[in-house]
């Protein structure tokens, strides 16, 4: 290894000569502790590391050795039911080796090198493969598979396959190819910072259903999408995201808490094992990878820990799986970015983050995708969904504007909603998706052909109840029209009753979207039967208080199967309103 000497210490950056040999993005060691660092600057011989852990008494003279490759990581069997730091190191296993507070340059292998994987191969010798075709499978827990497939950039004819119980770094094919004879191992080892190569990307048809209704309905994501979920402190943010990585319907979870508070990744850490997956009756670790970077780990870090969350969701992909990664949040990231470009004495851009933060929020979205693998004929989908805590809530700073002109689905946190107790504290009015069109046409195929009709009546009584709240603040309720107080008791009946959501109710928590197209039918039904009694004559009173209408506010604690009980509920409300229309429609008139 070459070796620079250090010649400046600022916090995390770390500045040596003698170093004309490396290269950018080049990972080094600094001091005899052996501290993990990447090249982010080279000005002659002279490098400038990030470097990932405390740096404290690191001072001129220290030597630094370069490894000559980029920041990579261990990609094959063991990574699910991890939790990793930044840089993929696992925190059970370090903890193990140095107990509960992490020492400096302490350095574990990040898949285990003596568990044994029983190998199941799915081809034969004298077989000819390409890049990404699959050859045998892994049980690696009771819900996944692990499809071991073969590297980019590697061809040819299988020579020997070798099935059974191997470690991850037992050789277990060769493969003769025009370079001569590959050797393969369970362990693919690749660069963070570039994206995994594929056949193509498809254009995303179908919704990453996550069972929470103001998202499924309203605002949904494809799969294969990217969502941003921007919001002040106290409106909810973790807590959605807990709720798309427990309901979402992706067959992987790579959950990356990147700069949060540790008490928030000790809450996923208690929660998740303990949650059954709906699908499989296991429990959600089954199929999560946890990348834990706290706000009290190293911020260089926490760079590394957004690209090694997507590196492995982009393997997971390759596999044919669909993936939802996410990330909370994107602006801890984005102010070690600032941090590191200040300590460069880089010039600074808006409110002190670096010129080039815009291209990094993109290249990073942009590795989200619903693509068709390399290899045999499989489809895979990475689902990308990245908080973003602008200070004061304002969504017009640069971290946030950055990310919304690369994101398709934008769901936009609400303080007033969630100081009023209302959540998902989503703003139905602020909050867009420009996957609608797409998830409209499959809602109606495969729900209801009045799904999207229904969505649509829905946002526009919700949009007509906002303008008439303005004129009631001015003159008063009493001044508007039986028909308009009518708007605002079913506007209000859909945001109590439809988008209010308690994440901790047994049954509310999630909801299908067989269900979610009953409720709002229930809704959306009782107000066309009390427009039919207000023709009639019948006083808008007597309509709301009919018994039956309050089996409406109780309706989102059906559960999932008892979903005939909405149709019920439904013929007993229009009994009710009917049974009003012929006792005393034709008097009222």
């Amino acid at each position: 290894m070459k070796v620079g000497k250090v010649i400046k210490v600022s916090g995390p950056l770390v500045v040596a000569e003698g170093m004309e040999d490396a290269n950018v993005y080049d990972v080094v060691e600094v001091s005899d502790n052996k501290l993990i660092g990447e090249i982010i600057e080279m000005r002659g011989d002279k490098a400038s590391i990030q470097v990932y852990e405390e740096t404290t008494g690191i001072g001129p003279g220290d030597d630094v050795y370069s490894t000559g490759s980029p920041l990579s990581i261990e990609l094959g069997p063991g990574m699910l039911e991890q939790m990793f730091d930044g840089i993929q190191r696992p925190l059970e296993a370090l903890q193990a080796k140095a107990g509960d507070f992490l020492l400096r340059g302490v350095s574990v292998s990040p898949l285990d090198r003596e568990k044994r994987w029983d190998f199941v191969p799915t081809v034969n010798v004298g077989d000819e493969v390409s890049e990404g075709n699959i050859i045998g499978t892994v049980q690696e827990t009771t819900v996944v598979s692990h499809k071991i497939m073969v590297p980019p950039a590697v061809s040819g004819k299988i020579v020997e396959i070798l099935p059974g119980y191997h470690t991850v770094d037992e050789i277990i094919c060769k493969i003769e190819t025009d370079d001569g004879i590959k050797e393969l191992n369970m362990i693919q080892k690749w660069p963070v910072r570039r994206g995994r190569p594929y056949s193509r990307k498809l254009d995303p048809i179908r919704p990453l259903v996550t069972g929470q209704r103001i998202i499924d309905t309203f605002f949904p994501v494809a799969k294969g999408g990217a969502a941003a979920i921007p919001g002040p402190f106290g409106s909810g943010k973790t807590v959605v995201q807990h709720q798309l990585a427990k309901w979402a319907d992706a067959e992987i979870v790579v959950y990356v808490g990147c700069g949060e508070r540790g008490n928030e990744m000790t809450d996923v850490l208690m929660e998740f094992p303990e949650i059954l997956d709906p699908k499989t009756g296991q429990s959600l670790m089954k199929r999560t990878v946890l990348i834990a970077n706290t706000s009290n780990m190293p911020v260089a870090a926490r760079e590394a820990s957004i690209y090694t969350g997507i590196t492995i969701g982009e393997y997971f992909r390759d596999m044919g799986y669909s993936v939802a990664l996410m990330a909370d949040s994107t602006s801890r990231w984005a102010e070690a970015l600032r941090e590191m470009s200040g300590r460069l004495e880089e010039m600074p851009g808006d409110e002190g983050y670096p010129a080039y933060l815009a291209s990094r929020v993109a290249d990073f979205y942009e590795r989200a995708g619903y693509v068709k693998c390399l290899g045999e004929d499989r489809e895979g989908a990475l689902t990308v969904i990245g908080a973003v805590s602008p200070p004061g809530g304002d969504i017009s700073e640069p971290v946030s504007q950055a990310t919304l002109r690369i994101v398709k689905v934008f769901w936009g946190l609400d303080y007033a909603l969630s100081y009023r107790r209302h959540f998902p504290a989503i703003n139905w009015l602020n909050s867009y998706s420009l996957y609608q069109d797409k998830m409209d046409k499959f809602m109606d195929e495969s729900i209801d052909r009045k799904f999207s009709a229904h969505r649509i009546q829905s946002m526009a009584l919700l949009q007509e109840e906002s303008n008439l709240q303005e004129v009631v603040r001015l003159v008063g309720r009493d001044s508007l029209s039986e028909a308009d107080q009518l708007k605002l008791e079913v506007a209000k009946s859909l945001r109590e009753d439809f988008l209010q959501q308690n994440a901790f109710h047994e049954v509310d928590t999630y909801c299908s979207l067989p269900k979610q197209f009953k409720m709002l039918n229930l809704i959306l039904g009782f107000y066309d039967e009390a427009k039919k009694a207000l023709d009639a004559g019948v006083y808008l009173d007597e309509i709301l208080k009919i018994e039956s209408r309050e089996g409406i506010t109780r309706s989102k604690n059906i559960s999932e199967n008892e979903l005939e009980k909405f149709d019920e509920l439904f013929e007993t409300v229009k009994a009710d309103i009917e049974k009003l229309i012929s006792e005393g429609g034709n008097s009222n008139a």
